[in-house]
């Protein structure tokens, strides 16, 4: 028998990032040391933590702590199946219908996280011989969930409903059905996308809404119920997704609309079908979060997030920053090149702030930044902290 040749068939991944390297696309993720609060201690530093979508802060809630603890003595460690099968407990149950009150829906569907949730609801809408209108800076798991579907994927312009209008007017038409999905807060912009305008043409041209909340859940409308309850738009959008892992502190996403749609998403969904349900501990946790934002403290926490982000957006504008079209606690710093966001990030880090640098292919090439996130649990000694940084690296890189 020959002896095998041995040979290295990942050899080429080694010029991949070297290849990668070179364009300044490798991440190198800091590492998180304390729990995720204002200030935080990363790679061995304590730094005001601008980085986090610990938004209300309720990660570290002892409310979320205690229902875990409990949780863990009552179900154990892990759900021990997937959810149609033998994984689906009372505590799952429990969660999609506090859920469904909170975003004033029929129901709601938990999957294991808000990517799954995208992948998963695309899929089952809509395949070949549909159509998809999908916003050009939407997430890429609405990217993914839109190629993985097989429908053809119509891409309109940032938040240009005149530019939407037109293309549904020379395409719908050539297709059985079609699915209109956008972000509502622009994870890199902060900018929020025009609902009602859209609301409108999906009932124009018969498209199926469904809209990203991930950005919005816990920071926009009343106790933070998200994007379509600030717009008043209940009844109007067929499919919500939102999340558990940013503003509600735990981890997960959700798929909230009319019963027939969660039934149907229980069928045919594969995320939802093929995945580990969320262990006990999660789950409870996130009970007790959305039982917060429906209480007067949610209430609290949404107001300060608000304060301070308005505060600390203002303060950087009156530096001199750009900040884009930032209309919620994500407020970017553009400074233009690649290397000049590294720089500013690293700087920042030494200064005693973390404000993750974002560079192409994530935006433009011209439009690369750091993106900073203001939380409800920040100070203004924590702000006025981070600001003085931004000012004094600004003005030593000419940015200001």
């Amino acid at each position: 028998m020959a002896t095998p040749i041995k040979t290295d068939r990942l050899s080429f991944l080694e010029q991949e990032l070297k290849n990668l390297e070179e364009q300044g696309f490798v991440w190198r993720p800091r590492t998180l040391q304390s729990e995720q609060r204002a200030r935080a201690i990363f790679d061995g530093k304590e730094v005001v933590n601008l980085s986090s979508n610990n938004y209300l802060g309720l990660t570290n809630h002892p409310k979320l702590r205690e229902a875990a603890k409990r949780a863990i003595d009552q179900f154990g460690a892990g759900a021990g199946a997937v959810r149609p099968i033998a994984g689906t407990m009372t505590l799952h149950r429990e969660l999609e219908e506090k859920l469904a009150r909170f975003k004033g829906v029929e129901a709601a569907l938990v999957f294991q996280s808000g990517f799954a949730a995208n992948l998963g609801t695309i899929q089952a809408l809509v395949g070949k011989g549909d159509a998809i209108y999908s916003e050009e800076l939407n997430h890429g798991s609405i990217i993914d969930g839109c190629r993985l579907s097989g429908a053809e994927i119509i891409k309109w312009p940032h938040r240009n409903v005149d530019a939407l209008r037109q293309l549904c007017k020379e395409s719908r038409q050539k297709y059985r059905r079609a699915l209109l999905v956008t972000d509502s807060v622009f994870s890199m912009d902060g900018d929020i996308a025009p609902l009602r305008e859209l609301a409108d043409i999906a009932e124009e041209f018969d498209l199926i809404f469904m809209v990203d909340d991930a950005h919005a859940s816990g920071v926009l409308g009343r106790n933070g119920r998200g994007s379509v309850d600030h717009f008043g738009l209940h009844g109007r959008v067929d499919v919500q997704m939102g999340t558990l892992s940013k503003a509600l502190g735990t981890m997960g996403g959700y798929i909230a609309g009319s019963k027939t749609l969660i039934e149907f998403l229980i069928q045919k969904a594969r995320p939802w079908l093929l995945s580990t349900a969320h262990p006990p501990a999660v789950v409870a946790a996130a009970i007790a979060a959305v039982e917060i934002l429906e209480s007067p403290e949610g209430e609290q926490l949404v107001k300060k997030l608000w304060e301070n982000a308005n505060y600390f957006k203002k303060e950087l504008q009156k530096l001199g920053f750009n900040t884009g079209a930032s209309e919620t606690p994500i407020t970017p710093v553009i400074v233009g090149s690649s290397h000049n966001a590294r720089k500013l990030a690293q700087r920042l880090f030494e200064e005693g702030v973390f404000a993750q640098e974002i560079v192409f292919p994530m935006v433009a090439r011209d439009k690369a930044r750091v993106r900073t996130i203001v939380t409800a649990m920040h100070s203004k000694e924590d702000l006025d902290f981070a600001l003085n940084a931004f000012k004094k690296v600004g003005k030593e890189l000419g940015l200001i």
